[in-house]
Order: structure tokens, then sequence, then C-alpha cells
């Protein structure tokens, strides 16, 4: 099975920067999406933001503006550059993928292990 794996999380003062990192284990046979989800202490996992397979982008309002998704479908790569981050930002930040891992498999969806961010006031 194909695994997504993230890196990039640790703590940060509010206000300041970090830059996650997502890319699948091996090569899948198709994405359609990627993007990450939170999860807070306490609370439900959320979409941060994703962006297609065609370079489109949608992100959660409460981090619009201060979040930017890039990477590369065919690579199976994605990023997430995070700044002002203030202390509700703090989560386990997950990466996701919409695709076939391969030819023998429909379409599913993948999560990484998460990893985590936390800002300090």
């Amino acid at each position: 099975q194909v695994q997504l794996v993230e890196s990039g999380g640790g703590l940060v003062q509010a206000g300041g920067s970090l830059r996650l990192s997502c890319a699948a284990s091996r090569t899948m046979f198709s994405i359609n999406v990627m993007g990450w989800y939170r999860q807070a202490p306490g609370k439900q996992r959320e979409l941060v933001g994703e962006i297609t397979s065609g370079g489109s982008t949608n992100y959660a309002d409460s981090v619009k503006g201060r979040f930017t998704i890039s990477g590369d479908m065919v690579k199976n790569t994605v990023f997430l550059q995070m700044h002002s981050l203030k202390p509700e930002d703090t989560a386990v930040y997950y990466c996701t993928a919409m695709g076939r891992g391969s030819v023998l498999v429909g379409n599913q969806r993948y999560w990484g292990q998460g990893t985590q961010v936390t800002v300090s006031s």
C-alpha cells in the first residue's frame, strides 16, 4: 500500500513560519487532489487546504492569506508554507491524497501519519 510521509513540523513562536513537506512512499498511478488537514487537541480533523492536478487551490478561511500550498502532482509531492502562525494553528497536520495507488486498485483517499505543529504565545 502507498504511504504518505510528512515532515517539517515543530515548535515555533507566534508570528513564526514553518514549511511542511509530504511525499508518497512510491509513485502513484494517478492523483486527483493532494492537501493538508489538521486536528487540534480535543477537536475534529479539518481541512487546511488542497491543490488539484490542474493546480487549483482551496484554503480554509482561517488560514487564507497566511498559508500557501504548492507541489507537483506528477511527482507525488506537496508542501504547506505557513507564515504568521498563531497559537490556534497548533495541531497535528496530516497530508492526504486522493487517487489510485496502482492500476490494480480504484480511487481512494490516502493519509500520512501526521506531523505536530505547536505554536507558543
